[in-house]
């Protein structure tokens, strides 16, 4: 589930030692050498509203931690979650989870904060299947967990194996590359290719906008590839004016005029939410939007841990109030 791709043992190590704050670790030894151990009562909340996502990835973490101690309680994967909302309580003594708030918040804070974006675009699509196509856009260690998250937040598809295979999904969504195209120099030699060579589950979506017009082309790919075409991909680049409401539909209806209905329109290239708004208020004829920077470039969302009980005796620092914090929302998980 979890990048780096290491056993939990070592991955726990990771997160508490290389990939903490050291001040955790100040904390930790310091506690030690003066003999205090206490069981603290600990509350993760969220700075704005949003889609929860990681805590799945924090409940492996941290049961892997506890080790069967302690109680922790949270909200369920996925769930909406309001500023200032407490989604995550945990209880144990302190050295087993001290060095782990570093790793637990920013689980929590990148994968929700691209839960998040996703569902704005999925909303904006009103039903229209999105697909994530941002891993190109983060750190290849991260870029599964990213689409993982896009994927809670609504996306039908993620385009790296190991993001599909996180998400619960059969298999990542994509086809072929610009780059296929121009190595053949004919689109219609490489969607011939591609048919030819891909196994039976890939869907033959080509795309059509490498050489000619995209209208154009659509009509020589259908017209090769016949009823084993399932779609075409428009990815017009910014330079040619990107794709629009109005190329969409003349791609539509010439296919139609050709007798080539059942074949989809695929659109993605620099897609966000007020874009993809805009050709759903126009009518456009999308059978799915492939969304890359706008969600993998999505602000985390700010988690916040407190000590909020030392012992049993409600404790917090100035501001915060001491005591638990009511959420009856919250489920008990460990």
């Amino acid at each position: 589930m979890v990048v780096p791709n290491l056993p939990a043992a070592e991955l726990l190590d990771y997160y508490r030692g290389p990939a903490a704050d050291v001040y955790f670790q100040h904390a930790v030894h310091t506690l030690a050498g003066a003999g205090l151990d206490p069981v603290v009562t600990m509350e993760f909340f969220c700075d704005r509203a949003g889609v929860l996502c990681g805590m799945r990835e924090a409940l492996s973490v941290l049961q892997e931690a506890l080790g069967g101690e302690g109680e922790v309680w949270a909200l369920d994967e996925g769930a909406p979650m309001e500023a200032r909302e407490v989604v995550l309580r945990v209880r144990s003594r302190y050295s087993l989870i001290g060095c782990l708030e570093t790793a637990l918040l920013g689980l929590l804070a990148s994968s929700s904060g691209w839960a998040t974006a996703a569902r704005e675009v999925v909303e904006a699509a009103a039903g229209t299947p999105v697909i994530s196509f941002g891993a190109r856009h983060v750190h290849p260690l991260v870029g599964p967990v990213m689409e993982h998250a896009a994927v809670v937040g609504g996306c039908a598809g993620c385009a790296t194996p190991l993001g599909a295979k996180l998400a619960g999904l059969p298999r990542p969504s994509g086809t072929m590359p610009h780059a296929m195209i121009l190595l053949f120099g004919d689109t219609v030699k490489a969607a011939l290719a591609f048919d030819q060579l891909m196994p039976g589950d890939v869907p033959r979506i080509v795309l059509v906008d490498t050489f000619k017009d995209e209208a154009e082309e659509a009509l020589r790919v259908a017209r090769a590839l016949g009823d084993r075409l399932r779609g075409v991909r428009l990815d017009t680049p910014m330079e040619r004016g990107r794709v629009t409401v109005e190329l969409v539909k003349e791609v539509r209806a010439r296919l139609d005029q050709a007798g080539h209905r059942e074949v989809g329109i695929f659109v993605s290239g620099g897609l966000d939410a007020p874009r993809v708004r805009q050709f759903v208020a126009a009518g456009a004829p999308v059978n799915s939007f492939g969304v890359g920077m706008a969600i993998a470039s999505a602000p985390p969302i700010g988690f916040t841990a407190d000590v909020k009980e030392v012992a049993g005796e409600p404790r917090a620092k100035r501001g915060r109030i001491p005591g638990l914090t009511p959420n009856p929302r919250l489920h008990r998980m460990l």
